[in-house]
């Protein structure tokens, strides 16, 4: 059965367009209030909710929305404020919640958002809970009595909470005295979270991003524009950089010199660390994973797989698997023994910690790596373009893949938060990539943003 409105990371658009309004907010509210509250797991006993956001100025309007919807249904909710995406996952599981919310577009600008649910373990929905929440939409909206309606009251100290959770997750036999560490926040939801982290581990840091005002979140900083950060890393003559996105869930890093890490190169470089200690059986990337990661994996002994692109898909088969580390090139990064979900700042701490073990700088750990060039196109198209029922793009896809002739890789895919079609050519040509990239997306009719 197909979702009407969960994607790949709940449901998201832009603010004041369908679904992403005040009512429908409150209904799906409602619809996931009553889920919980007709669910066995809370019979006899008022289930809560912990509703987290990012710093977008629409963060205001939806969770006035949301809270409401809950209440209605006779739901008790905490609110936390602004918190990584990661944090809620944390402090609903560390809490013992029925479940947790957050209010966040992620990488997006931010006249998008969205809403993203976690279970009481700290996991994404499944697909047939997203199902039941959307069957639920269909009803009509409804009211718990007056004395059974839910209340809200203010989490104090989350911050702090998961603060001393992600220092958790670095070796205590470590630190980070000695390093000058540039973090990029994305003016997003870990501005007062990410930069304490690194301090308190004994690191000098210097934050950029870290000023919100409801309107600047990703604006040209954060993971999706990291060229931020390798110019305040070598401005301030820092040994390191560190990119999170608006929501602080995806990580990329930058090396000294300003060279810029992506999400493979810095999960390859966890699987070295983790050799180093035992054996790790396998590794999840995705579609878009490099070849040259995955070789490498081979080179290594190390088993490796490929999900569908989300972060939710690769952490669906290192669970079918038994893996503990997984991750995508955008920097979704999980390592299963640290959290639940993926975690930008636990994911850098791993990263940080294999630095420190091996005595080793960021670019040093990457000699024996050289990605195969890769172009990917993103073209927007009306919603519900279909690539698949494109003559031509699908006459134009098989010349590719011959001149290709087994040498590279063509990728096209929609979008699961967005009306785009994203195509993607991996050979060693970098020249060739780009030329036979530009061939297919010229293939596709696209619509101005």
């Amino acid at each position: 059965m197909t979702r009407k409105y969960f994607g790949t990371d709940g449901i998201r658009g832009k603010v004041g367009v369908y679904p992403i309004t005040p009512d429908f907010v409150m209904r799906l509210g409602y619809a996931a209030g009553k889920m919980l509250a007709n669910s066995d797991s809370f019979a006899g006993k008022r289930p809560t909710v912990l509703i987290g956001k990012d710093t977008r100025v629409s963060g205001y309007m939806l969770e006035a929305s949301l809270e409401a919807g809950f209440a209605a249904a006779g739901v008790d909710v905490m609110l936390s404020g602004p918190m990584p995406t990661p944090a809620v996952a944390y402090l609903t599981r560390a809490l013992r919640l029925s479940a947790g919310v957050v209010i966040s577009a992620s990488h997006n600008p931010y006249e998008d958002n969205g809403i993203k649910f976690f279970s009481a373990q700290g996991d994404k929905l499944a697909d047939e809970v997203e199902l039941a929440i959307e069957a639920e939409l269909e009803k009509p909206m409804d009211c718990v009595s007056s004395e059974n309606l839910g209340k809200a009251h203010r989490l104090r100290d989350a911050n702090g909470r998961y603060i001393e959770f992600c220092k958790s997750t670095y070796p205590n036999e470590l630190d980070l005295r000695g390093l000058k560490i540039v973090v990029d926040c994305a003016h997003g939801a870990a501005y007062d979270i990410a930069p304490h982290v690194f301090h308190e581990l004994g690191a000098e840091v210097i934050a950029i991003g870290n000023q919100p005002n409801g309107f600047n979140i990703n604006d040209k900083v954060g993971a999706t524009s990291p060229d931020a950060l390798a110019l305040a890393v070598r401005a301030n003559h820092a040994d390191l950089g560190i990119a999170l996105d608006g929501d602080a869930d995806r990580l990329l890093m930058v090396d000294k010199n300003g060279k810029i890490y992506d999400g493979d190169q810095l999960l390859y470089l966890m699987v070295i660390d983790r050799l180093a200690i035992g054996p790790v059986p396998g590794v999840v990337g995705t579609l878009m994973t490099n070849m040259a990661v995955e070789i490498a994996f081979q080179k290594l002994g190390v088993g490796f797989t490929r999900a569908k692109v989300g972060d939710r898909y690769v952490l669906e088969q290192m669970r079918e698997r038994g893996w503990l580390l997984g991750g995508e090139g955008s920097g979704h990064l999980l390592c299963l023994d640290k959290h639940s979900t993926g975690d930008g700042i636990v994911s850098a701490l791993q990263v940080l910690s294999a630095l420190r073990r091996n005595e080793q700088t960021l670019d040093q750990c990457f000699e024996n790596l050289e990605l195969f060039p890769q172009v990917l196109i993103n073209v927007r198209v009306p919603t519900g373009f279909d690539w698949q029922k494109n003559e031509a793009l699908l006459a134009e896809k098989i010349k590719v893949e011959a001149e290709l002739a087994g040498k590279g890789r063509v990728l096209i895919r929609a979008s699961g938060t967005e009306p785009l079609i994203r195509v993607m050519v991996e050979t060693a040509d970098a020249n060739m990539a780009n030329s036979l990239a530009r061939r297919l997306a010229e293939c596709i009719p696209s619509k101005q943003a």
